[in-house]
């Protein structure tokens, strides 16, 4: 049987999901509310994908061991980097919604309280599958109270799920070249301390001698995300994960370390692609309705920016390039390593 183009869609459905509250018998038609509808449905549908790829990497690094010489790396970044395009989609969607004036919202506005963008579980669900826990969102007591039970079900679940930072973690700390004293058993380390791990108290030596004056606190940063000292129970990334990336990230030029390093960069591209979304929403929002309330009962403009300061899921990754030196000083690896990180000839 022939598959129809209409059936197969679904056009039916999608092209009759639309229903203006002012286009109601009675009613004084408001011509943006239909703009309004149509555009949110699209934002709804692109989350549906997101959600999608997202879901299918995790089941990937769900996997006791993510093997780097297969396809499994390279179909995780392909899939994340299509995350990360979808985004970069839904912030130019707004260049179309501000086609739409201040008070041509108005004239819909109040038809449509409570209704809110607000009420996105599958927006929720994906930031708490990326790794945004609960406890690390701005407005706890208010984000999920306009929604149903079985929408906050579906939240509650994928926090209390392993998130995409969890199993990035323990990828990073599973790494063997960083932490494993084998591959540097013919380092001659530059600052002349011999002891365990020489590369790491090399790169610490190189790293603190390279700061100015100014910088001096520095030193403090180094010890917490490297060395856990002190114990920072808010991080989400071991300091053996974070040595890990920091290494991917200083040797990226190997071919090895070529595909940790673009995950690593693609997961900063989906935060970068979710604050500029939430810039813009908040330009909008400041735009359309200045200090007013949103129509879910938010503080609006001022909860956004908030919200927009603090959701930084992949931040912990970003701060490492605080600990970057000039590509001359880096040390020079021992060849059992630089042969390792080759291609195999």
């Amino acid at each position: 049987m022939s598959v129809y183009y209409k059936n197969y869609l679904g056009l039916d459905q999608i092209l009759n999901a639309q229903h203006p509250e002012t286009f109601k018998e009675g009613m004084q038609p408001a011509h943006e509310e239909m703009l309004f509808i149509v555009i949110h449905q699209s934002y709804e549908l692109w989350f549906k994908q997101v959600k999608f790829e997202v879901d299918s990497v995790l089941k990937i690094m769900n996997k006791e061991v993510v093997n780097d010489n297969s396809s499994e790396l390279s179909t995780i970044v392909h899939r994340l980097k299509r995350v990360g395009t979808i985004l970069k989609q839904l912030v130019a969607q707004i260049d179309i919604l501000e086609t739409m004036s201040p008070m041509d919202f108005l004239t819909f506005r109040d038809y449509i309280r409570p209704a809110s963008g607000f009420q996105s579980w599958q927006f929720k669900e994906i930031e708490a599958a990326l790794g945004l826990k609960y406890e690390h969102r701005y407005g706890q007591e208010f984000y999920t109270s306009a929604l149903k039970k079985e929408e906050l079900d579906v939240i509650k679940n994928a926090e209390a799920s392993r998130s995409l930072l969890q199993d990035v973690n323990e990828w990073l700390e599973r790494m063997p070249f960083i932490n494993d004293e084998n591959f540097w058993l013919h380092y001659q380390p530059v600052s002349g301390n011999y002891s365990s791990p020489k590369f790491w108290n090399d790169y610490e030596h190189v790293f603190l001698n390279s700061l100015p004056e100014y910088d001096s606190s520095m030193k403090t940063f180094f010890n917490q995300v490297f060395n856990n000292d002190p114990v920072n129970a808010e991080r989400q990334l071991s300091a053996t994960a974070c040595r890990s990336a920091l290494f991917i990230i200083l040797y990226r030029e190997y071919p090895l370390l070529e595909l940790p390093f673009q995950l690593l960069d693609t997961l900063l591209e989906i935060d970068n692609q979710l604050g500029n979304w939430r810039y813009r929403h908040i330009n909008m929002v400041k735009r359309m309705i200045g200090a007013r309330s949103g129509t879910g009962g938010s503080s609006g403009m001022d909860y956004l920016k908030a919200a927009a300061d603090k959701h930084n899921i992949f931040r912990e990754i970003a701060q490492l390039n605080s600990f970057l030196i000039d590509k001359r000083k880096l040390p020079a690896l021992p060849g059992e390593l630089e042969e390792k990180l080759r291609y195999k000839t």
